[in-house]
């Protein structure tokens, strides 16, 4: 049985996946996930319509059990973006739930997952650790998509420096509602209880009454998410004492994929006295840091490193900062077994991520405190601005934003100015709509909070922002902005 997953090999009672009415236990799992494996074994790679169901959670685990690459498919994919997809990774099969497809799947074999079969557990596939385990695609936003090649030794390695980090046991039941064609629904939400030989559940679509019913009567322990959805449930927290209940007594709140606004943090630890921990992450790191379970609240800040990930802060220019006095903005660099192994089919690219003595360029900008926790505050493309002399990263006035009363959701950019270099702009989406706060309000209250030198010079407000299927903000679908 699969090294990456041990608790298969026992093949227990135990619950493994629930997702609705579909619940798997363990021996279930191996069987029905044995029986694919047995299919699959000589595809090359296979691709996965990744849909929130229990079908996506074993074609996944098949594969792994095969030892054949997983190329997670979004359900929601365009059709321009499928066929690069497939024609760059150039799948065997495709994998999925007995759902209709795109004209543009049709050109692979298909199966249709049964969750039901009762399949002896797989033959263990050879492993090496630096096979590939899954190909993700990252979103694309300079070019078309690239496949991240993320080993098996990658996805380990990430998954039991977590287990250190968070106290992450076998007893430990997971709830959340994360798309699975992200290694943060899929890697973390799915593959990391598998590994622990605990249980997730899977709500299918993200409710607050959902995340209320697993977290409370359900037994759930942890539940993960994104800022999008850690608002709603602080929006919804004043009026549902059910969903107090069910918060406090869960043992670990984590959100990812963006930073979470402190407006946010302060609601939901003043309702439950319960901390939301934030860690860093992507999709060719896996996981870089966390805030270690147990810590005192830190909104803003992502942790220090995890074991075994060596972390720094680089200059423009290559040279690296030392500083550590939560001010001085630098690219972060990643080094560690976390690390993908390439971009596929793309060695330019791969070499261009990479610094001369084998740094990951991530792209993120931070700052470090003196204890070596980090704080980012934007990425490298989006969110520096350089203002007036200054070097400024966009999240932290977006936070101080949304401290306001009147502000209900914002995104700061930058953009030319013939004084400044750069002139910063926020876009806000107001509380009230028919009463938005004065542009010269939000430029004094940034000023106040922080310093007047990164205080908004313009304010255009939106009746929403757009953003991706984790919640992220897409700056560059701002009116406006380049490549709008």
């Amino acid at each position: 049985m699969s090294a990456l997953l041990p608790a298969l090999a026992a093949a227990s009672d135990r619950p493994a996946l629930r997702f609705g009415a579909d619940t798997l236990t363990y021996r279930e799992l191996a069987g029905a996930a044995g029986a694919l494996a047995e299919r699959i074994r000589d595809a090359g790679r296979v691709a996965v319509w990744a849909t929130p169901t229990a079908e996506t959670a074993v074609a996944v685990v098949a594969a792994l059990l095969a030892g054949v690459p997983a190329v997670p498919l979004n359900p929601r994919i365009g059709s321009r973006e499928l066929v690069h997809i497939l024609d760059d990774s150039r799948p065997g099969m495709l994998l999925a739930g007995g759902r209709d497809l795109p004209p543009e799947a049709a050109v692979l074999p298909r199966i249709d997952v049964d969750v039901r079969a009762a399949g002896r557990p797989a033959r263990p596939a050879a492993e090496d650790p630096e096979s590939p385990a899954l190909i993700v695609y990252t979103s694309g936003t300079t070019g078309p998509p690239k496949g991240v090649v993320l080993s098996r030794r990658a996805v380990a390695a990430s998954l039991d420096t977590l287990e250190e980090a968070w106290k992450w046991t076998g007893d430990d039941v997971l709830v959340h509602a994360l798309p699975l064609f992200h290694v943060h629904g899929l890697i973390l939400g799915i593959l990391g209880p598998l590994r622990r030989g605990g249980e997730v559940r899977h709500l299918g679509a993200f409710s607050v009454e959902g995340v209320a019913k697993e977290l409370g009567d359900g037994g759930g322990t942890m539940l993960f998410g994104v800022p999008t959805m850690y608002h709603r449930i602080a929006e919804a927290l004043p009026h549902d004492p059910a969903l107090v209940r069910a918060l406090a007594g869960a043992r670990l709140l984590v959100s990812g994929s963006a930073a979470l606004p402190v407006h946010d943090h302060e609601r939901i630890t003043a309702a439950t006295e319960r901390t939301v921990i934030e860690r860093y992450g992507m999709t060719e790191t896996l996981m870089n840091t966390s805030v270690p379970v147990g810590s005192p609240p830190r909104p803003g800040s992502v942790g220090p490193p995890l074991r075994g990930v060596e972390l720094r802060l680089a200059e423009e220019d290559g040279s690296v900062l030392d500083a550590r006095d939560g001010e001085t903005v630098g690219e972060i660099q990643v080094k560690g077994p976390n690390l993908f192994t390439a971009y596929l089919n793309r060695p330019d690219a791969t070499a261009a991520a990479f610094t001369d003595d084998g740094w990951f360029r991530t792209g993120d900008m931070a700052v470090r405190e003196a204890d070596g926790y980090l704080r980012i505050v934007g990425r490298k493309a989006t969110d520096l601005i350089k203002s007036g002399g200054y070097k400024i990263g966009a999240g932290e006035i977006e936070n101080a934003l949304l401290e306001h009363p009147g502000v209900r959701e914002a995104a700061v950019t930058g953009e030319p100015d013939p004084d400044l270099g750069e002139r910063i702009v926020a876009w806000v989406v107001p509380a009230d709509p028919a009463r938005p706060p004065a542009p010269e309000a939000l430029a004094a209250h940034v000023a106040t909070l922080l310093a007047p030198h990164k205080r908004p010079r313009e304010v255009r407000f939106l009746p929403e922002l757009p953003r991706n299927d984790m919640g992220k903000i897409l700056k560059k679908a701002l009116p406006g902005t380049p490549d709008a």
